[in-house]
């Protein structure tokens, strides 16, 4: 049977629910969004990085005085880094690695068919950082999600395809890379050594007291981390 592929009706931003900081380091990345800074949201799981940063992306495209066309979600996709090994058409491909925002979008809209209608609108667009090179973004606000898979070589070609009227988010947990060898691993401090450097960027480290989650993933990470288990 053929799939129906229509989706109705446009998404504004009177459509999208509203969500107040729950902890203090939530509080300091709004402000520092209000200030017009870059951000990088690391630290414990649990702790709505992802979720924050795709619900203030969307505040600021919707917007439409602030003149961003679209959001940009990029990730890689792991374990096989490259989509080509996986079977099905290009969207098939990527439609695992964008359950996480589906659920996220129809959290925010309370609709359970926001993410394809943001993207049928082109409001959202879903990159793998395989396909990323020759890349330019324009008006745009990026999310790079997981950045902790990333390799030092691509979170450079990330950042560097950032063009005019731009903004972008970094989010990611060290403890949660999927990197075996030492070397990918410390591609993440050494991006970082750059970031803390640079000006108009906002680095925000969660810890357990911003789990929000759930209490149950609260105490098995912070039993786990007491253990030093990783």
């Amino acid at each position: 049977m053929r799939k129906d592929k229509t989706v109705p009706m446009k998404l504004r931003i009177d459509d999208l629910q509203t969500f107040e900081p729950l902890t203090d380091n939530q509080e300091v990345v709004y402000g520092a969004w209000d200030e017009d800074h870059h951000l990088v949201l690391t630290g414990t799981a649990g702790t709505g990085k992802t979720f924050t940063a795709l619900y203030l992306a969307l505040e600021t495209v919707l917007d439409k005085s602030n003149n961003y066309e679209k959001v940009v979600l990029t990730r890689s996709i792991v374990p096989t880094r490259e989509v080509g090994f996986l079977p099905g058409s290009m969207e098939e491909k990527m439609d695992p690695y964008t359950l996480p925002y589906k659920s996220i979008c129809m959290e925010l809209f309370q609709d359970s068919k926001a993410y394809d209608k943001l993207v049928d609108q082109n409001v959202i667009e879903f990159l793998s950082t395989s396909y990323i090179r020759g890349t330019t973004f324009n008006d745009a606000v990026i999310i790079v999600d997981e950045m902790q898979n990333l390799t030092f070589h691509e979170l450079d070609s990330v950042i560097t395809r950032i063009g005019r009227n731009c903004r972008i988010i970094f989010c990611g947990d060290y403890l949660q890379t999927d990197f075996v060898k030492q070397a990918d691993k410390d591609g993440f401090g050494k991006f970082m050594k750059i970031i803390e450097h640079m000006t108009k960027f906002t680095v925000v480290t969660f810890g357990w007291a911003d789990i929000v989650r759930s209490d149950f993933v609260r105490d098995y990470i912070m039993t786990k981390e007491m253990l030093g288990i990783e």
